[in-house]
């Protein structure tokens, strides 16, 4: 099962992204991934439970890769801009 649900990320900005959350549930849990970054994946005892953590996955694991790309480049060596796709 699928659902669309929308992360928050402030680390001195703000913004709003969609990704798609998968849950499927395996035995007495209930796992969760997003589709669209590897990685990011929980389990929980109840469905609830799952989603709840599978936001605190994603937001820890954006958190982390920002943190990592400014340490390895830094301010001035590389262009960031935004960038948008529709599909």
């Amino acid at each position: 099962m699928a659902r669309r649900f929308t992360a928050i990320y402030s680390a001195g900005r703000r913004y709003t992204k969609q990704f798609s959350a998968c849950y499927k549930k395996h035995g007495k849990w209930y796992l969760g991934w997003v589709e669209e970054i590897p990685g990011v994946n929980t389990q929980g005892k109840t469905l609830k439970e799952t989603k709840e953590n599978l936001k605190e996955a994603l937001l820890l694991i954006l958190e982390t890769n920002r943190i990592l790309n400014k340490k390895e480049f830094p301010r001035g060596k590389v262009i960031r801009q935004s960038l948008a796709v529709s599909f």
